[in-house]
């Protein structure tokens, strides 16, 4: 491949009239059309010489120079400011800024190929030392005017966004204490309804409608167990959680959890390894709320295991900690996924396929079981993470979520 030139332009007219006239010459042309962008296509590149404009959308040309002379492939390398300010004042910034060379527009095509060339060939514009220091020095100043202006500016969107976050966490909180009042009303007549002699002789004798209140009950239950998640997640997250600390037995907790998901494990032909003598018999913690991030990592694992899969709990007590962890043998988390695993709100998949179940195959949720357990662990003073090769529905290579933590919750974290 002959001799590359990278082209950076906004322009789509000056882009196509460079790289019509340079590829005629037998040069190879790419292009780009904004800074940054052009800063990519450099490094991924390499080009033999840059052409680049002083004024693009994003940064100057001057800070793409910049930019670039701080990296040691480009050190040498000709880069051509193109431009159609004249002023003496822009020339010498430029060259400050590191620039081999200052054209002015419009172009002369004729003339382009040979000074390109020139450059090539390591001819540089030259301004005499004392003007080149003065430009250096105005240049610098430019660039910290210019950063105490970006500063000021993100420092106010990260204010809006604290701001709008805040309002989320509100909204979020607000909701559901609503959502919960009715809900509770309808738990209250649904149980009046199962404890009336009357309607229980009803449902023993119409196996049709004992199907629908169970599934209603079912169905309330399971949207306060939502309503609980969300007001937990947003004690977490606005450091409003109270630990109910207490001797835990977190082998029992796991037992209780598994019962829970007894049918499901059994519907779905799912193998558990378990040996509950592995685990703490005693350590001081929050039962519930060890119970609910048991329930959670339980209920990822079969969510996210096929069929006929295997989910292995393990636990082990060393130097005052407990490690204990949940592995599977389901699809796995894609790498770049398992740094956002923890956040609120993170679905892995489509939300197109999503699903209210627990305990399907790739059954939904609302994406704050695994921040629950982060918050919860956490606030015990431990950590959790995972460990996974990645996605692969075929392999299914399987995950690993691991948690290590105090036997004794840290008091401070309360």
């Amino acid at each position: 491949m002959g001799v590359r030139v990278l082209y950076i332009e906004d322009d789509p007219a000056s882009r196509k009239l460079v790289e019509r006239t340079l590829t005629h010459a037998g040069y190879h042309v790419v292009t780009a059309e904004r800074g940054l962008e052009g800063i990519d296509v450099a490094r991924s590149q390499e080009p033999d010489l840059i052409l680049v404009d002083i004024n693009l959308p994003d940064i100057s040309g001057r800070e793409v120079t910049t930019v670039l002379r701080r990296d040691e492939r480009f050190a040498d390398t000709p880069i051509v400011a193109l431009t159609a300010q004249t002023l003496t004042e822009q020339r010498e910034l430029a060259l400050a800024a590191g620039v081999s060379g200052y054209l002015t527009k419009p172009l002369n095509v004729e003339a382009l190929p040979d000074q390109v060339r020139f450059y090539l060939d390591g001819g540089r514009d030259h301004i005499d030392t004392k003007t080149l220091r003065g430009a250096q020095t105005r240049y610098a100043q430019d660039l910290v005017v210019k950063l105490e202006a970006r500063i000021r500016d993100l420092e106010t969107v990260n204010a809006e966004l604290q701001r709008l976050d805040k309002m989320k966490d509100t909204f979020i909180q607000l909701t559901a204490h609503e959502l919960r009042t009715p809900f509770t009303l309808v738990q209250g007549y649904n149980r009046l309804m199962e404890d009336n002699p009357r309607f229980r002789d009803l449902l023993r004798a119409d196996g049709d409608l004992r199907l629908l209140v169970e599934g209603m009950t079912h169905a309330i239950d399971r949207m306060n167990s939502i309503i609980d998640e969300i007001l937990t997640i947003s004690r977490i997250m606005t450091n409003r959680i109270d630990l109910s600390v207490g001797p835990t037995d977190l082998g029992n907790v796991v037992v209780k959890v598994l019962k829970g998901y007894l049918p499901a494990l059994q519907e779905r032909r799912l193998s558990v390894h378990f040996n509950k003598a592995e685990w703490p018999e005693r350590m001081l913690a929050d039962w519930e709320l060890m119970e609910l991030t048991m329930s959670n990592l339980i209920s990822n694992a079969i969510k996210y295991t096929p069929d006929d899969g295997q989910i292995t709990l393990r636990a082990q007590v060393q130097d005052k900690q407990v490690w204990f962890s949940v592995k599977d043998t389901g699809i796995g988390i894609d790498t770049q996924a398992q740094t956002i695993i923890f956040e609120r709100f993170n679905t892995m998949h489509d939300t197109e396929l999503h699903s209210t179940s627990k305990t399907a195959f790739r059954g939904g949720g609302i994406g704050l079981g695994l921040a629950l357990c982060k918050g919860i662990i956490e606030a015990h003073g431990g950590r959790i993470w995972v460990e996974s090769s990645g996605y692969d529905p075929d392999r299914c290579p399987g995950s690993e979520f691991l948690v290590m933590m105090p036997l004794i919750a840290n008091q401070s974290t309360m």
